[in-house]
């Protein structure tokens, strides 16, 4: 299990008190509802596992597939896959992303009525099996980051559907829901709830709780344990992107919610004042956790609409990545906005506690595989020879 899950754990005195929540915490309601033009940042623009992925989850759910389908060595004709363009969220027609890709998938013609055919490469072949390692090694702790994703939700569960939408962030296999015994094995329940849907969910943790990276960066500022900490300690590191200009009322408030309460995502919230600061603050601070376990800490906003009510968020939460620009960033490509958790990527190896995913490493190959192919094309559109590196 994840380092996290085993030692960074605390026993939230405030828990047993959760009826009187409202009383204990000072819910002051100076919320602004600030309203910030966007501001591109050039430093996330260029970062290529960002940028690329969108078109990184469809070629990896394609490469399943292909396994899936044929041996590597053999492939399968365009026929068998080509209705499949809404299956693989692919814009336009599936020939022509695969052919977008030749450092993947090597076309050749078929053996009857001279169709084309699509192979893996070895180069794709490689990481599979590199991807694959990582699986058996280190399955443990990704699947850790499911169970913390279902302790932020309310009463632990969360529907198979929206757990299937979140698998790709997590790091898990488009198939992990459908071996229920592995389910069974960590630890993992599966219940029915009204019409028979199926859900997920989480061991009960009893009285102790994981800690979220606000609370342990909190600990590692300060050198002392989390019980000698007030909650309007515990704030959020920030980074300013170059040429953001804030508002003055918006600066000071910011400045203030620092101060605000705070109540980590695995705390029970019923009691919060839906427009108060210390539900503002833990709208962010579980946004914030959320993206913490992601492999590469962004997802598409899009995407997390299936959590704003099993995670507690506001109708309107997307307004929160707006109004902390200091936290996320969003990055608008390829007519999507994906949300980016800045420290991630700015804050130095010493000054984060967000771990490391361990399908990072793999995932940033493919990215690597992936610019291979644009030298690839360039080279056939000039008539120089392709060279496998």
């Amino acid at each position: 299990m994840l380092s996290l899950a085993k030692s960074l754990i605390y026993r939230p005195s405030l828990l047993s008190q959760s009826k009187t929540l409202a009383l204990i915490l000072t819910q002051r309601c100076s919320y602004v509802n600030v309203t910030m033009k966007w501001k591109k940042d050039p430093f996330f623009d260029s970062i290529d596992l960002l940028t690329k992925s969108k078109d990184l989850k469809i070629l990896i759910s394609v490469k399943n597939l292909f396994l899936s389908l044929s041996t590597p060595e053999t492939g399968i004709p365009i026929s068998s896959i080509s209705k499949l363009d809404r299956q693989l969220e692919i814009s336009g027609r599936v020939a022509a992303f695969l052919r977008k890709y030749p450092s993947f998938f090597e076309e050749f013609t078929g053996p009857n009525y001279n169709l084309p055919w699509f192979k893996l490469t070895q180069d794709a072949i490689e990481l599979d099996q590199e991807e694959r390692m990582v699986y058996e090694g280190k399955m443990g702790q990704i699947v850790d980051r499911l169970r913390l994703l279902l302790l932020m939700s309310r009463e632990r569960t969360l529907p198979f559907r929206v757990v299937q939408g979140m698998l790709w962030y997590l790091g898990l296999p488009d198939n992990f829901l459908k071996n229920q015994e592995n389910l069974l094995n960590f630890g993992f329940e599966m219940v029915e709830i009204g019409d028979g849907e199926k859900w997920l969910k989480a061991p009960d943790p009893g009285q102790t709780l994981p800690l979220s990276a606000l609370q342990r960066n909190a600990i590692n500022e300060s050198g002392t344990q989390l019980d000698l900490l007030s909650r309007s300690d515990i704030h959020f590191p920030l980074f300013p992107s170059k040429g953001i200009r804030l508002k003055v009322k918006i600066r000071d408030w910011l400045v203030q919610l620092q101060k605000v309460p705070y109540i980590s995502p695995y705390e029970d919230f019923s009691d919060l004042e839906p427009h108060s600061d210390v539900a503002e603050k833990r709208a962010a601070g579980v946004l914030h956790e959320l993206l913490s376990i992601f492999v590469d800490n962004s997802a598409e906003r899009r995407r997390l609409l299936c959590l704003r009510k099993h995670l507690g968020l506001p109708q309107k939460f997307h307004k929160v990545f707006e109004r902390h620009p200091h936290v996320f960033y969003l990055l608008l490509k390829n007519k999507t906005c994906f949300v980016v958790l800045k420290e991630a990527y700015q804050a130095n190896e010493l000054g984060t506690v967000i771990e490391r995913h361990p399908l990072l490493n793999v995932r940033k190959k493919y990215v690597k595989l992936m610019k291979k192919s644009d030298a690839i094309l360039r080279n056939r559109r000039s008539g120089k020879p392709s060279f496998r590196s």
